[in-house]
């Protein structure tokens, strides 16, 4: 009875999360909530799982859980690794494109002639020759 409250009171808190995230991904948030609620339908009716189980040719209800878990695991540790990868990827295009921006920059002001200082230019009548 402790376990079941311990572990319903964390899916209620998978749901809320996934709740007030739904405007960022809301297939995420669906999938989490659909997930959360069969995670308390089991929890509070194991003998469901048990049968649920045995359909699917595992001997108990927990060990099918305990599957599912994993394989859900390792999709979500695949698409964190893809998306990390895909920042990775757009931090190097940034940093080569920042670096040869800083190149050319420098380039150009070695390349270009220095400029001629302007001459004042004198209202005194005296500084103008005859």
């Amino acid at each position: 009875m402790i376990a079941q409250a311990g572990i319903s009171m964390l899916l209620i808190a998978v749901v809320v999360y996934a709740a007030s995230e739904r405007h960022r991904s809301p297939v995420v948030a669906l999938l989490s909530i659909i997930a959360a609620a069969a995670g308390l339908y089991f929890t509070w009716t194991p003998d469901h799982a048990t049968q649920v189980a045995t359909w699917a040719g595992v001997g108990r209800g927990v060990d099918l859980v305990l599957y599912i878990w994993v394989c859900i695991s390792l999709i979500v540790l695949l698409n964190l690794h893809l998306k990390l990868r895909s920042q990775m990827e757009l931090v190097t295009v940034m940093a080569r494109r920042i670096a040869l921006a800083e190149a050319r920059r420098e380039f150009s002001e070695k390349a270009a002639p220095p400029q001629a200082l302007p001459q004042p230019v004198s209202s005194d009548w005296r500084a103008f020759p005859d």
